[in-house]
This record gives structure tokens, C-alpha cells and sequence, in this order.
């Protein structure tokens, strides 16, 4: 669906027009379960979240009726950032249910850098994250669109207005800046 049309239904559902949330989560539903689908393929095989439930759980959280939504980037920025809350939280519980005994894994090994495939603890991911948002706000959103919301280069640097070369430049080095970070922090 078009970015003008999300905004649209975004701007009808934020102001109680009747019948726009449902028009919205019509329109929006099969990308978000898209973007649960990628999220869910980067964690461990026999995960007890299903992308449905992920997706059903998103949406409560970002309930577009109560938000006052600037347009689809603002949107599905919002969306990623509730799906990693959701893993992140999810691997916590599953963490204190086994005191440790294991951890919640992220592969990365669908990127486009060479550097070494392992296995990331989604833990270690979103705190890592937290502290390259600190750091350099733009750098945290490019990873979170690419690596949580499974964007392109391309539907990355339409979302952030930036170049795609810029979106492809901070992806590399937001890559290896997280791969360092956890390297030195495990």
C-alpha cells in the first residue's frame, strides 16, 4: 500500500473516523505479518511466539487509534520497535524460566558484510542497540528498519529521506559497530 494512503488511514483512525482502524489494519495487516515472518525466521527453530501472535501483540501495542502517527515511516518505525520489545521481553521470560540455562539466539547471517556468522543472543542485540542509539540516533533506526522491519536498502532510505548510499554507508558501519560491541561484551 502506498505511504500517502497509510497516512491517510492513520490520520482517519487517530481522529475516530468510523470504520478507518479496521480500514487500516486491513491495509497494514499483511506487511506487518511480513515483517513478524522476517523477525521470526532470525530466531532459534521451535520459538513458542508465532508471527500471527507477534503481529496481534504489535498492533496492541501501537494502537493507531491512539497515536498520533506522522506517516508510514513513523508508522512501521514504530511497529519494528514494538516487535523487538516483544522478542526482547519474550526472551527474557524464557531466560528466567531456565535461570540461564539458555539463551534466545538471532542469526545474522542473512547480512550482506563479510564478517563472522554466529549465532546473537537477542539480548545482547537490543542492549547493544540501546547504546548505539545513544550514540547516533540515525545509525540505531537504519538497524532497526533492516534488521527488525526486514526493509531494503532502498525502502529504508525512502523511509528516512535519506540516499541509499547514506542508508547502505550507516548500515555497514551500524553492522560492524553492533558485531564489535557484542564481540567485546559477551
Amino acid at each position: 500500500m502506498a505511504g500517502s494512503d497509510v497516512t491517510r488511514l492513520l490520520d482517519a483512525a487517530g481522529g475516530g473516523e468510523q470504520g478507518a482502524l479496521e480500514r487500516l489494519y486491513s491495509a497494514v495487516y499483511e506487511e506487518l505479518r511480513g515483517l513478524a515472518e522476517s523477525s521470526m525466521r532470525k530466531e532459534r527453530s521451535g520459538h513458542t511466539l508465532q508471527p500471527t501472535a507477534l503481529v496481534n501483540e504489535v498492533y496492541l501495542r501501537i494502537n493507531p487509534a491512539s497515536g498520533d502517527w506522522q506517516n508510514r515511516r513513523h508508522f512501521f518505525g514504530a511497529a519494528a520497535q514494538a516487535m523487538r520489545r516483544i522478542l526482547v521481553d519474550h526472551a527474557r521470560r524464557k531466560r528466567a524460566e531456565k535461570r540461564g540455562a539458555g539463551h534466545q539466539r538471532v542469526t545474522l547471517s542473512d547480512l550482506d558484510i563479510s564478517a563472522p556468522e554466529e549465532d546473537l543472543d537477542v539480548l545482547a542485540v537490543s542492549e547493544a542497540l540501546d547504546q548505539l542509539a545513544a550514540e547516533d540516533g540515525r545509525l540505531a533506526e537504519v538497524v532497526s528498519l533492516r534488521f527488525f522491519a526486514n526493509m531494503s536498502i532502498e525502502d529504508t532510505a525512502r523511509a528516512m529521506d535519506l540516499s541509499p548510499a547514506t542508508v547502505k554507508r550507516d548500515w555497514t558501519f551500524a553492522r560492524a559497530w553492533l558485531c564489535e560491541h557484542i564481540q567485546q561484551h559477551r
